[in-house]
């Protein structure tokens, strides 16, 4: 089973998110996510200031086997985006819980708990 983040919540589509200090949420892909990928090769980020509904196509992550949609998890405005991560998409293959693809600030902090505990993460991707 892949190595799953207590400290993060995951959308079904295999995004983390993490509630920052300052109040926005940095999101992620998780590594089950990643290994379902294979090595990613190429990634397209959001633009800052856009805005989003949780579930969005928000990126899009290209590996050597496919290209895959990220999602938004929660709805609201692009605070950042990791341009180094843009750089270097390769990064993400050795760590995705320590590069961050995208940080939003929420409309409502309140949806983050409608995304998934990494125990439920963790149930859910043990059925794939």
């Amino acid at each position: 089973m892949s190595n799953i983040l207590s400290k993060l919540r995951f959308a079904l589509s295999h995004e983390w998110a993490r509630l920052e200090r300052d109040g926005t949420i940095t999101v992620g892909i998780s590594k089950h996510g990643q290994d379902m990928l294979g090595d990613i090769v190429a990634i397209e980020l959001p633009i800052v200031g856009q805005i989003y509904d949780a579930g969005d196509q928000v990126a899009v992550v290209e590996s050597i086997k496919t290209a895959s949609d990220i999602h938004c998890p929660v709805s609201g405005a692009i605070a950042a985006i990791n341009t180094e991560l843009a750089s270097n998409p390769t990064e993400l293959n050795d760590s995705p819980y320590e590069q961050w693809l995208f940080k939003i600030y929420p409309d409502d902090v309140v949806e983050m708990s409608l995304l998934l505990s990494a125990d439920d993460y963790a149930r859910v991707v043990v059925g794939e």
